[in-house]
C-alpha cells in the first residue's frame, strides 16, 4: 500500500504502519492534559458551595472529560504544525509524527474532529458559555501560540500562557455559569507561573530550540537576561499566589503551603539567577510540584471548611 504524504514536509512511506492507540494517546500530551485537569477540577471545585453536596459528580465528571479531551486536541493540533521542528529536537524528535507512526493528515483529522466532541459535548451537557470558552482555548493555543507566536517573539511563552491558564476559569462556569474572582485569580497564578517554568526548561534544552530556531529568551538575550526575567517572574508569582487567602477562599493550611513553598520557589530562583551549577533543572522541577501543592492545598483547605 502506498501513501503519499500531505507535503513534502511529511514522511513518505511505501508501507505505513497504523498508528497504535497508544500512539495518538501520546499526540493528546497527556502530560500537559493532566495538569490541565487538575487546574480545571480546582477551578470547578473552589466555585461549588461550601456544602459540597451540591456538586453534581456526573455533571461534573462529563464537564471535566469534555475540558481534558479539548486539551488533548489542543495537542495534537500542536504536534501537527510542529512537526518540520519536532524532528530537529531531541525532546521532541521521538513524537509519533516524526518517528512516521502516524501522518500528519491522520493527526490534523484527529485533532479536528475531538476538539469538535469537546465543545458539543460541554456544550450540550454543561453549558454553551463554558463551551464557548473552551472553544476559544483551543484557539487560542492552537493557531495563536502555535502558529503565529511560538515562531515570531521572544515573548512565545508569555503571551501564550493564557491558553493553559483558562482551564480553571473554564471550571468555574461549568460550576456557576459565571467568572468570578476565584478563578480570575487561578488564573493570574498559573500565568504568571509559565514564564520561569518553561524558560528554565529552555535554558536545559537551548541547543534544541537554537536547532529548531525558535526565538525563546535565552537564545534571542542570552541566559543571563532569561535568569533575571525568572527571577523577577518569581517576584510577582509569590505575591500573587497568596491571594486565594487574601480574598477569603482558602484558609490557614494554604497560608502555610503557599508560604513555604513559595519561600522555596525564590530560594531556586535565587540559585539560578546567582549561576548555581544545576539550577534550571532544579527550578524546572519544583515549579511543578508548586504550582500542584498550592493548588491541591486550596482543595484541601475547603474540605476542611466542609467539616470532613
Amino acid at each position: 500500500m502506498s501513501l503519499i504524504a500531505t507535503n513534502t514536509d511529511d514522511v513518505i512511506q511505501d508501507s505505513v504502519k497504523l498508528g497504535s492507540p497508544l500512539d495518538y494517546f501520546r499526540l493528546m500530551k497527556p502530560r500537559v492534559m493532566s495538569l490541565v485537569v487538575f487546574t480545571a477540577f480546582v477551578g470547578y471545585y473552589i466555585s461549588t458551595p461550601v456544602s459540597g453536596y451540591d456538586l453534581n459528580p456526573f455533571l461534573a465528571s462529563i464537564g471535566i472529560f469534555a475540558i481534558a479531551l479539548g486539551a488533548g486536541a489542543s495537542g495534537v493540533l500542536n504536534q501537527w504544525y510542529d512537526r518540520d521542528i519536532d524532528k530537529l529536537m531531541n525532546r521532541t524528535k521521538d513524537r509519533p509524527i516524526p518517528q512516521g507512526k502516524i501522518l500528519a493528515s491522520e493527526a490534523l483529522s484527529f485533532g479536528i474532529i475531538v476538539s469538535v466532541l469537546s465543545v458539543i459535548i460541554l456544550g450540550l451537557s454543561v453549558n454553551w458559555m463554558a463551551a464557548s470558552l473552551l472553544a476559544f482555548t483551543i484557539f487560542f493555543y492552537a493557531v495563536i501560540y502555535t502558529i503565529w507566536l511560538k515562531r515570531t517573539t521572544v515573548q512565545n511563552i508569555v503571551i501564550g500562557g493564557a491558553a493553559g491558564a483558562f482551564p480553571p476559569v473554564i471550571g468555574q462556569i461549568c460550576a456557576t455559569g459565571n467568572i468570578g474572582v476565584e478563578s480570575l485569580t487561578l488564573f493570574l497564578i498559573i500565568f504568571l507561573w509559565t514564564p520561569p517554568h518553561f524558560w528554565a526548561l529552555a535554558l536545559i534544552k537551548k541547543e534544541d530550540y537554537a536547532n529548531a530556531n525558535i526565538p525563546m529568551l535565552p537564545i534571542i538575550y542570552g541566559d543571563e537576561v532569561t535568569k533575571k526575567n525568572i527571577l523577577i517572574y518569581t517576584l510577582l508569582l509569590i505575591p500573587s499566589s497568596f491571594l486565594p487567602w487574601v480574598l477569603g477562599y482558602s484558609g490557614l493550611i494554604y497560608l502555610v503551603i503557599v508560604s513555604v513553598c513559595g519561600l522555596e520557589f525564590f530560594r531556586r530562583s535565587l540559585l539560578l539567577f546567582k549561576k548555581n551549577n544545576g539550577a534550571e533543572k532544579s527550578l524546572f522541577l519544583y515549579s511543578i510540584f508548586y504550582l500542584s501543592v498550592i493548588f491541591a492545598g486550596i482543595c484541601f483547605d475547603k474540605l476542611i471548611d466542609m467539616g470532613i
